[in-house]
């Protein structure tokens, strides 16, 4: 990587290290976001990256740190990368992280002017997100046994979703996370904003079964109070999770690449296709924006068809009539 990017060549005359200096700037920042606003390190390392990606392209311009960035180099770097083949959706992503990183140092008075405030990603043609079919999701659940694990997984996802939670949400789920008798779940989401949340009966029973043998796992560990927990005893790994519903989903027959997430899109497509409740959705996915949760309306005719005849009241009035003759 680049010179100052690879050597760390930021320290000042003095020796005390440059806040701006591209390696500083991000170790600190990432600190920051993994001490103070608890991002998973999962997010963390998607911002380290992506900062780290976006500093080698600007000390190829001859940029000293990120007190020389500009909007006019800025956009060079979104353009060459876009050019490179790095979709409108990630290079938005990545601008986010560097937006945040100059808001950081901004706050901390080590730059005045937060150069990629005004510049845009390239825009994609949106893509709707994958789901499956409900029929999909019941032979995913339908899978019976006693054994220990089975248990575990079938309680982590169908929790997963019957609340819509990212994987990193349910990770970080402890024992006293769940309400069984309200049937309500205390998640922590991006931000570190928490949401209170209704757990279906399906979900709460298989969540009783797994807590009843849930010290099968222990292995001695009696201090872990995470809810989910490994064969060892310690809180479950996202990539372990991920192997686990790959699995699962192979053994049911269901020929879709299954992960945790298209689980979370499964739950917000058919609550709003059941609902039609936008904000509702909106509050239980957690999405700060509305314009996130819209990906998920696109209904199928037919169903807007049912939805119209049903509420519509000159449609009603048209079909009585209709019956009447």
């Amino acid at each position: 990587m680049a010179s100052q990017v690879a050597t760390g060549a930021a320290a000042k005359a003095d020796g005390n290290p440059n806040p701006v200096d591209f390696t500083v700037a991000v170790d600190v920042f990432c600190k920051y976001l993994t001490v103070e606003k608890r991002y998973s390190s999962h997010t963390v390392s998607n911002y380290r990256r992506d900062l780290t990606e976006v500093a080698a392209e600007l000390d190829k311009m001859q940029v000293v740190d990120w007190s020389g960035a500009n909007a006019f180099n800025m956009r060079t770097v979104i353009s060459r990368q876009h050019g490179a083949g790095l979709s409108g959706r990630s290079l938005a992503r990545r601008l986010s992280a560097v937006r945040s990183l100059f808001t950081y140092l901004i706050r901390h008075r080590h730059i005045e002017v937060n150069p990629v405030a005004d510049v845009p990603a390239p825009k994609d043609q949106q893509k709707l997100p994958e789901t499956l079919q409900i029929e999909d999701i019941q032979r995913l659940f339908a899978l019976k046994g006693d054994d220990v694990l089975l248990l575990r997984d079938r309680a982590l996802f169908e929790l997963v979703y019957s609340c819509g939670l990212r994987l990193a949400e349910v990770l970080q789920l402890d024992i006293d996370s769940i309400d069984m008798q309200a049937g309500m779940v205390r998640v922590t989401g991006k931000g570190n904003k928490t949401r209170d949340l209704p757990v279906g009966s399906e979900a709460l029973e298989a969540v009783q079964q797994w807590q009843l043998r849930r010290s099968e796992l222990q292995r001695g560990n009696a201090t872990e109070n995470a809810l989910f927990i490994s064969n060892r005893g310690a809180r479950l790994s996202s990539r372990s999770v991920q192997q686990r519903l790959k699995t699962l989903a192979q053994k049911t027959g269901i020929s879709h690449n299954v992960y945790p997430h298209l689980l979370r899109h499964s739950f917000a497509s058919h609550m709003l296709e059941s609902s039609g409740d936008l904000r509702a959705v909106q509050e239980l996915l957690g999405h700060a924006d509305i314009s996130t949760t819209q990906v998920y309306t696109h209904l199928d005719f037919q169903h807007l068809a049912r939805v119209y005849e049903k509420a519509h009241p000159r449609a009603t009035s048209k079909r009585a009539a209709r019956r009447k003759d």
